[in-house]
């Protein structure tokens, strides 16, 4: 029973703590990228890990198809981002790696 509680601790945590990430998020702590599904549920893009929360970021924001992104979390210190939440971070001016520069064409 203690086991249960302490889980649902850290379930009802959770939301807090990402929304206190947002403004205090650590760039430099290891993260897990979850890729999405396919909609045809037959191939699942790679699940990748990144030294640093910015790199992962970066690959999500940067190199992940829209489809893929859609569905896609990285988990950093066991909190868990969604794509919107990425993309905030990435946005962020803390982020601290270059961004990739879209040229009108």
């Amino acid at each position: 029973m203690p086991h249960d509680v302490k889980a649902q601790d850290r379930v009802r945590e959770q939301p807090g703590r990402q929304a206190q990430g947002l403004n205090g998020f650590d760039y430099s702590a290891s993260a897990e990228l979850f890729p999405s599904r396919s909609r045809a549920g037959k191939s699942r893009g790679r699940y990748m890990r990144f030294d640093t929360a910015a790199e992962g970021l970066r690959f999500a924001i940067e190199e992940l198809s829209a489809q893929a992104a859609l569905g896609a979390y990285l988990v950093v210190d066991e909190a868990r981002f969604g794509v919107e939440e990425m993309r905030t971070l990435y946005e962020n001016a803390n982020y601290p790696l270059p961004r990739r520069t879209v040229v009108a064409g």
